[in-house]
């Protein structure tokens, strides 16, 4: 299979709020990388964590980037719909005792220093009403560095890549890193592109696809859009969601944050015709090599 037709990207949103600017950045990145290299673009919805969820806000967003002009390829795909997926790994990763029960609550990590140092590792405790975690021991090294396509080589904490992290929560819900991964190999998707915040996740992420023996994707970590150094544009920060009337400004905006050359921009009369100008200019290497750029 050509690299043209073998391409797969995704946006992943949480329904915690609208779209703001740092939001689009990530869908507007990622839509580019894919389309550029002719490939597919998804849509999930990461709504597995509901006391943070705003009614209403998946519709919100997907009416958002259409919008924008940001048509997906495929269904868009819902986490609260895939429990039977994640059970079926997380039986297996207990089969393989890859995993295993913990009882230690926040107050006792913090006791012992802040980070868990495997204490539940060898108690073979019930697995009913404790948390999940992965046990990373059985990794033939912990991953303390990686290479992102945009950012170059990460080093990641070092004591951090030891850690056993939670891959299902005490009170049942699935943990973030062990959704993300499961979903990610079940679309097929071959890069992600987000923003620089989650680039201390990526190390436990990619622990996750070597003990399930599934090849681990690229990455792409973009800049994100800060209010001052340290402050990004974010829904807990109550950022304002973009305009879904008056969109092109915004999308023209994004653009130039992501390094494209808006100046040359002749033709601005739809956000189809503006995206369609951006795929074809668009380059990687043109976007700031930066985890942050205040906007």
């Amino acid at each position: 299979m050509s690299q043209s037709t073998a391409y797969i990207g995704r946006f992943a949103p949480s329904p915690s709020g609208p779209l703001h600017f740092g939001s689009l950045i990530a869908a507007l990145g990622s839509y580019l990388q894919a389309k550029s290299q002719h490939g597919k673009w998804l849509v999930r919805i990461e709504d597995i964590d509901p006391p943070r969820e705003v009614a209403g806000a998946s519709e919100d967003i997907l009416d958002t980037l259409q919008a924008y002009g940001l048509n997906w390829d495929d269904s868009v795909i819902y986490q609260s719909q895939q429990s039977v997926a994640y059970e079926q790994v997380l039986a297996h990763l207990d089969q393989q005792q890859l995993s295993y029960a913990c009882a230690c609550t926040r107050k006792i990590i913090k006791q012992q220093g802040g980070l868990y140092l495997g204490h539940c590792r060898d108690k073979k405790l019930s697995n009913n009403n404790n948390a999940l975690r992965i046990n990373v021991s059985k990794l033939a090294a912990p991953i303390t560095h990686f290479q992102d396509k945009l950012q170059g080589h990460i080093t990641l904490d070092a004591q951090q890549a030891d850690e056993d992290f939670i891959i299902k929560r005490k009170d049942g819900l699935y943990a973030y890193n062990l959704a993300v991964v499961i979903d990610d190999i079940n679309q097929g998707i071959t890069e992600i592109v987000r923003g620089a915040d989650l680039l201390p996740t990526t190390g436990k992420q990619i622990s996750l696809y070597q003990l399930l023996g599934k090849p681990v994707p690229t990455y792409v970590h973009l800049p994100l859009a800060v209010t001052k150094p340290g402050f990004k544009l974010s829904k807990q920060n109550h950022a304002l969601a973009i305009d879904k009337q008056d969109p092109i400004p915004t999308l023209i905006q994004a653009l130039s944050f992501l390094g494209l050359p808006t100046a040359d921009l002749i033709d601005k009369s739809s956000c189809s015709i503006i995206l369609k100008w951006a795929v074809a200019n668009w380059q990687l290497n043109m976007v700031p090599r930066q985890t942050e750029i205040q906007v």
